[in-house]
């Protein structure tokens, strides 16, 4: 059984000269669930992946798995997997080629080879080039080599980029059998209709800093409720609600009731004799909630043990984090991901981009 791994970013701070990519960065994921990792183009995310997998060097805390950096991991693909950007890949090789490379270089059975291409649907694929592979089908390479040590964590960006329909709803089936053998899951991600159906928990972080860290749940908690219903005499129904004094709005599928869960709402009518045809809780998009936390209409909520933890906005103070708009120049890594070790005048990620593409924000893994 796969041994997954606490993630654990402890102060983690990285700065560019005089920008702030990162700015004191503490959180944990947890094994046997799937985390989001959530924030707009130029926020740090890419940035973030790339200190825990140790391409870059943070300036100050800690980014560990298992409590160890990942240079002083003694088996790396057997600890973590991790597939930042589906291009890093020879287009003259086949996709069994590429995998047999990587299996031969950190000690794995040949046969491994075979297993992960048949885990990810691509026995049929395995002696074509990958120059002819399509987009969908180098994601499901990345994934493959990411599980050719058998890891207890994955670290995926974007894993449904370029996926179908039933690719997409492959890939969610596939990553909940994951966690549940009891693997860590981190997977970065603009889809956020797709992340409400796949993912546990999240992490939302804008201009380098963690403004949410909780459960879906405690994402779409709103502190008023909101229920939307609907009666074939709706007349009738305005009526009964008329005397509940909460603030009622037309739509065009129903009323929509501000105060009142969905439980009080069919007590109501029930009460009146009102027959009901639709009756639900009404709560916020995750787009919605996503875009106030982010643009710093919601403050930032972070969770430890239940507990409400003390952020810098909560005393007050000004976040540390600037958005570049104009990077001279990008960090680049080799194919196999092993990028080389960055000084104080590393030049700026792409992540911190604004209009850079969803699938350049990655490093080649």
């Amino acid at each position: 059984m796969p041994d997954g791994q606490v993630l654990e970013f402890a102060g983690l701070t990285k700065r560019f000269g005089t920008i702030s990519a990162v700015a004191d960065l503490t959180c944990s994921i947890q094994p046997g669930r799937i985390t989001a990792f959530l924030g707009p183009n130029g926020a740090g995310k890419t940035t973030t992946l790339r200190m825990l997998l140790g391409l870059i060097r943070p300036t100050s805390g800690s980014a560990t798995i298992g409590g160890r950096r990942y240079d002083e991991l003694a088996h790396p693909l057997h600890t973590v997997g991790a597939v930042l950007e589906a291009t890093g890949f020879h287009p003259g090789r086949t996709g069994a080629a590429h995998l047999a490379v990587y299996a031969q270089a950190a000690g794995i059975a040949r046969s491994r080879v075979d297993e992960v291409l048949e885990l990810v649907g691509l026995t049929h694929a395995a002696g074509r080039k990958v120059g002819g592979y399509s987009l969908g089908m180098r994601q499901r390479l990345g994934v493959a080599f990411a599980l050719l040590g058998d890891p207890g964590v994955l670290v995926l960006d974007e894993p449904t980029n370029g996926l179908d329909p039933e690719g997409i709803r492959w890939m969610r089936s596939f990553l909940r059998t994951l966690a549940a053998e009891g693997r860590t899951i981190l997977v970065s991600s603009h889809l956020l209709a797709e992340v409400q159906q796949t993912v546990d928990a999240a992490l939302i972080i804008s201009g380098g800093r963690l403004v949410f860290e909780g459960s879906l749940a405690d994402l779409a908690y709103q502190e008023v409720p909101v229920t939307l219903v609907d009666a074939p005499d709706r007349g009738a129904l305005v009526a009964a609600l008329e005397g509940s004094a909460v603030p009622l709005e037309h739509l065009r599928t129903g009323i929509q009731v501000q105060g009142l869960d969905a439980a009080s709402v069919g007590a109501i009518a029930a009460s009146a004799g009102v027959a009901l045809s639709a009756l639900t809780d009404r709560g916020p998009a995750l787009e919605e909630i996503f875009l106030e936390y982010v643009n710093g209409i919601r403050p930032p909520l972070l969770l430890t043990d239940d507990r409400r933890r003390p952020t810098p906005a909560d005393a007050g103070e000004e976040p540390a984090a600037e958005t570049v708009t104009d990077p001279d120049t990008a960090i680049t890594s080799s194919a196999d991901g092993m990028g080389e070790p960055a000084d104080s005048r590393e030049p700026v990620e792409p992540d911190m981009q604004p209009e850079a593409r969803a699938d350049e924000e990655g490093a080649n893994r």
